[in-house]
Parts: structure tokens; sequence; C-alpha cells
């Protein structure tokens, strides 16, 4: 049955079967199958939809390939990240995933821009998430999208179950997984405040104009540099703790950031992402939640050094 998570935002998920370290394993081989039962589905059909998302995203959205994944932003006016959607169409539609709780109003942001775009939006209540290692085939009917951590994102009919020749995987060894690869999980990583630039969204985020907020994402780029930058820790693996999402990051007793999430990885031990402010330095051991925290640089803070606009 597994041990269940009893409270954060993945309450309710199994934390582990068991074993997190040869779920890790399963999960690196690519045997393992993770539930993630707590993503909501958003759909958006109809033939407008591409260019409708493109229109509104940060992505390139118009030509998108079935069976292509992709991760759209909406931002703020001010560049501040408000929804995401891990997201793949197949010729017929776009499901994606959003974090536990966002579904209701992206789907009613979405709806709200939709004007005279022929395109309809729906929360897909039927529909669940699943992480499949690359061993692990998925049934016929799935619509499947590559994952950021290898694998796959699997939409299935809620209820589905797990494949007679995969190894269940826990939250703990999966998280670990994403934080040792430096994948940020927004709204967990992240705050209110966040712009794409602090947690190294760049690349079709900013090749992309026209855009709500992308003046402040390509200004940031090319004329300054981020504020904040995402890093990953390295705990004191000789405490038992592990820093409660949003705990302060200090260093010399001031505040410099914060903890998102953290984990006991198998192989690196206690690890975690945090937010912290670009001027810190990038040797400095800082502490989180009291305890002793080395850096690992994941977003380059002189980033904005690194580019010049070409004056015409």
């Amino acid at each position: 049955m597994g041990v269940q998570i009893d409270s954060g935002v993945d309450v309710g998920l199994i934390q582990h079967y068991g074993n997190p370290v040869a779920e890790a394993r399963a999960m690196a081989d690519g045997r393992g199958v993770v539930a993630l039962g707590n993503r909501e589905v958003v759909q958006v059909s109809g033939p407008d939809r591409l260019e409708y998302l493109h229109n509104i995203t940060t992505q390139h959205l118009a030509q998108l390939q079935p069976g292509t994944a992709t991760t759209m932003l909406l931002l703020s006016p001010t560049g501040h990240i408000e929804h995401v959607l891990h997201a793949v169409d197949d010729g017929h539609r776009l499901l994606g995933w959003t974090e536990p709780g966002r579904g209701a109003e992206l789907v009613a942001f979405l709806d709200r821009m939709r004007f005279m775009m022929r395109v309809e939006v729906e929360l897909r209540t039927d529909l669940e998430v699943a992480w499949y290692g690359h061993q692990v085939p998925a049934p016929e009917a799935a619509v499947v999208r590559d994952s950021e951590l290898g694998g796959s994102d699997v939409f299935l009919p809620a209820g589905t179950p797990m494949p007679p020749e995969a190894v269940p995987v826990g939250m703990w060894a999966f998280e670990a997984a994403r934080i040792a690869a430096g994948v940020p999980r927004i709204f967990v990583d992240t705050d209110h405040k966040t712009i794409p630039n602090e947690i190294g969204l760049l690349g079709t985020h900013l090749d992309k104009g026209c855009y709500r907020g992308q003046e402040t994402v390509a200004r940031v780029h090319t004329l300054g540099r981020p504020p904040r930058r995402l890093v990953q820790l390295h705990l004191d693996g000789s405490l038992v703790e592990l820093p409660p999402v949003g705990a302060a990051l200090e260093l010399d007793g001031r505040a410099v950031g914060f903890v998102g999430s953290s984990a006991r990885h198998h192989e690196l031990g206690p690890i975690a992402l945090g937010l912290v402010k670009r001027n810190v330095p990038v040797e400095a051991t800082l502490t989180a939640d009291g305890i002793p925290a080395a850096q690992e640089v994941l977003v380059d803070p002189e980033v904005g050094l690194h580019v010049r606009p070409v004056l015409r």
C-alpha cells in the first residue's frame, strides 16, 4: 500500500513503498512508475487552440507538432509567473498538467482570453497523471509527453492500475531525482515574485516575443541580471531534519532567500532547491532553518553580462 504523505502540497500521495533506495534505483533504471494523482489536468481543444495559446503564453506553439512536449508559462504584466502548464498536443486536443489547486484558476483565465477564437477549455477531473520510466510501456489509449526527468508524463483515465511489470515509486525518490536534476517545481520552488530568468527558464521563453510580461523577461536578460537565482543546496547530512518549504536561507544571520523543496537522495544525501539573492557569493555556506547548506550554482548570477543587445 505504501506510506502516505500527511501534509504539504502532495498530501495523500505515496511517500514510499517501503524501500526508497530501491525505488530510486528502479526510477533511474527506467522501471519505475510514480502516481501523480494530485496534478490537475487541463484540456484545450478546438481548431484555433495552438494559435490561441501561442498568442498568450511564453512558448512557440502555432506550429507545435503532435506528440511534442512543451511547457508554457503565463506571466503577469510585470513578468512574474502566474500559471504553468506542462503539455502535449495529440493532433486533436492539447492536454497539460499543472500543480494541485491551480487548475480551476488557470481554466478560468484561459476561458476569459478566448474572445472569438474557436477554442474550448476545461478541467479534466476524469484524467490523472503518472510518471513512467522509459522501460515501462504506456497504455495504448494514453496521451504521453516526454518528461523533464527522462521517461514520460502519462495522461490516463483516473483509477488506471499500475502496469504489472512496473516498480511502484513514491514521492521520496521522485522528488529527490527532480531536485538532483535541478528542475524547479513552479509554486513550490518559486513565489509570487519569481520571473523566468531567476530559475533558468530561458530559451524559447526569450526568442518568442509578444506575450504578456515579455518586456521584463527580455530586459533582465539583455540589459541586467536576475535579482535572484535558483541554487541546489547540499545540506548537512549529519542532521535528521530537512528544512520546510519556505524556510529562510540565511548568511551570517541575514535572510538572503528561501528554501523550496527538499529530499534525501540515495547517492547525494539531503538536498534542496532554493532561491537566493543574486549577489550572495556562490561559495558561501548558507543556513536553511539552521541547517548548514552548501550551494551548487544552477543559474549563473552574472548571466546578464554575457548578453549584449544588437544596436541598429
